[in-house]
């Protein structure tokens, strides 16, 4: 990436989870169901201009996998008209996670505090929020988030996936 471009990183939702909350989101009547890999956000999308793969690669290198367990719904409302499912378990290293991400190539102010969290339904009618909060409620996964996605958004909308940095720390 040398002109400057839309970047999100992000850890992926892995299978079946994460097509099964895709097609939950999109079932809600979410228009961007299908052009967001459903993911826990690290650094939202951020204007850059030159590689930020180095940055990534020694972040990713610092880090050892972790256990994320999702499970219920919640919201931001009435601040942001959003229902998620929530991260109860690997909520500090996510947290660890994004501090680390946002340094260097990558700084920037966040406009809400982070709070780590798989989201299914953005900015629709309270009717729709309010069934993806229900539908959702139950829903719950474990899995080991083993990698960071570096995700470039495109001139059609979609954010697609460009690179895969490995968690290579040592567990404690």
């Amino acid at each position: 990436m040398s002109a400057p471009c839309t970047v999100g990183v992000a850890i992926a939702i892995p299978e079946p989870f994460g097509s099964r909350l895709q097609a939950h989101r999109a079932s809600f009547g979410d228009p961007l169901a299908r052009s967001i890999p459903t993911h826990i956000t690290l650094l939202p999308p951020t204007t850059v201009e030159g590689d930020v793969g180095e940055h990534l690669a020694a972040v990713a290198a610092s880090v050892a996998p972790f256990t994320i367990h999702l499970r219920g719904t919640a919201t931001f409302r009435p601040v942001s008209p959003v229902v998620f499912v929530q991260v109860v378990q690997g909520i500090g290293e996510c947290e660890s996670l994004e501090q680390q991400v946002r340094r260097g190539p990558l700084a920037r102010e966040l406009t809400f505090p982070y709070h780590p969290h798989v989201t299914v339904a953005h900015d629709l009618p309270e009717p729709a929020l309010d069934t993806a909060f229900e539908t959702l409620a139950d829903f719950d996964c474990r899995f080991e988030a083993s990698a960071l996605h570096l995700y470039e958004h495109g001139t059609d909308g979609v954010w697609r996936p460009e690179q895969t940095f490995p968690f290579a720390g040592a567990k404690p």
